[in-house]
């Protein structure tokens, strides 16, 4: 028999084993991630029902203290406010199961409108950061590696480790000090300027500076992970033969040490989303950026039940589906890591 045909055939039948290794690992996933929705969904309402906030404040405003205490209580059963928490839970429940997201009294809209207005700009804008991170974290953190010892490395890593202490909101503050205040080159805050319709150069022009300071507060752990993996890769039989063999060391860099150091840095992506959720809440609220960043807050300080489980949901959505997807890579990336779920 021809060894070609040979090879070939057991290449199609490990293709298809690690295919379906794939689809098994997936299915496992997301059969498990149905309770960890309902549990988070049930704790949101929970801690709604024993915040201090009271919904009815809210909904009046500074006319509570004109409206009479029939008045209130009329509203508070108007909102099915007077109800047990988990009768107003299993409602939510079974109007999601039928499509019906609910009503936002916060926002005083339908749940579906305001997730269809807001979530877009906030899709944009931490794609955009976490695009930008990646980027950056493999060219810094290549750069470090390959001058390891050097001033340039030295200061990476210090730079990167300094930056992990700092959170996001400040490095936003500092960099509309710089950029927006002092050398006036980035709009402050929204989506467009005072006055101007909305297109793609204001949006490009007022999403530049959020992008990149959500893109560089997630980049130091993934600097400091890219240089370290790499210097590990240094040591490595393929690399070492690489050399050797007089291999330029541009070459052995970016061809025999860079995709091998590419498995662990995938999996910590993953790792990073929620930081990356979080990230984008708090840059949203410095920059005045129209995603669901105020819907949080002005939810979460309404009690508003129906918006506030949505929006956790979603960013718990996020969160599985980030380690799903570094999961998968990681089984799709190297032959010896087991889709065992």
């Amino acid at each position: 028999m021809d060894p070609e045909r040979v090879n070939s055939r057991v290449w199609t039948v490990r293709r298809r084993s690690r295919a379906g290794a794939v689809a098994g690992l997936v299915v496992r996933r997301v059969v498990l991630a149905v309770p960890v929705l309902l549990l988070v969904s049930l704790a949101v309402f929970l801690l709604a029902a024993a915040s201090p906030f009271d919904p009815i404040h809210q909904y009046y405003g500074v006319r509570i203290f004109d409206a009479s205490a029939a008045d209130v209580a009329s509203v508070r059963e108007q909102l099915d406010l007077d109800r047990p928490v988990l009768a107003r839970f299993w409602d939510w429940l079974s109007g999601i199961l039928s499509g019906d997201l609910g009503m936002s009294r916060s926002m005083r809209a339908p749940v579906a409108d305001v997730l269809a207005r807001r979530l877009p700009w906030t899709l944009l804008l931490a794609c955009c950061g976490l695009a930008l991170a990646v980027v950056f974290s493999l060219v810094i953190g290549t750069v470090a590696a390959w001058r390891q010892g050097g001033w340039t490395d030295r200061l990476i890593t210090a730079v990167g480790h300094a930056l992990e202490g700092i959170p996001p909101f400040v490095v936003a503050l500092l960099a509309i000090a710089l950029f927006s205040l002092g050398l006036g080159w980035l709009p402050v805050a929204g989506l467009t300027d005072a006055g101007s319709s909305l297109g793609p150069a204001q949006v490009i022009e007022h999403l530049v500076l959020p992008a990149a300071v959500l893109g560089i507060s997630q980049s130091p752990w993934l600097v400091l992970h890219v240089r370290q993996s790499l210097l590990t890769a240094f040591t490595e039989d393929h690399v070492t033969g690489a050399r050797a063999r007089g291999v330029r060391e541009r070459v052995v860099v970016a061809r025999h040490a860079l995709p091998t150091a590419l498995l662990p840095f995938v999996t910590l992506i993953g790792a990073r989303i929620p930081e990356l959720v979080t990230g984008a809440v708090l840059v949203e609220e410095v920059f005045s950026w129209p995603g669901v960043a105020s819907a949080v807050v002005t939810a979460a300080r309404a009690a508003d039940y129906p918006l506030l489980a949505i929006l956790t949901l979603l960013a718990t959505a996020a969160v599985l589906l980030g380690s799903l997807l570094a999961d998968v890579a990681a089984v799709l990336l190297d032959p010896r890591v087991s889709a065992d779920g």
